[in-house]
């Protein structure tokens, strides 16, 4: 049997990754970094998704942001 590497009671460790658009996503350590994203910070989940809530604070891509500001 697999195990899901995304499952919220997994304990290994994650990375934080981040597009172009400032979106930000909980990875997998293990897995490769999808193109088109890049490594911000790394740690235990909760690390991680405790970044996530303090960095990304406006869920809009940073094209609407841009748009919508200017």
């Amino acid at each position: 049997m697999s195990t899901n590497p995304f499952d919220s009671g997994r304990s290994g460790a994650f990375f934080v990754l981040v597009n172009d658009q400032n979106q930000h996503s909980l990875w997998p350590a293990e897995l490769p970094i999808p193109d088109g994203w890049s490594e911000v910070t790394s740690g235990t989940r909760q690390e991680c998704l405790n970044y996530v809530d303090s960095h990304w604070t406006d869920m809009r891509p940073a094209g609407l942001i841009e748009a919508r500001s200017g």
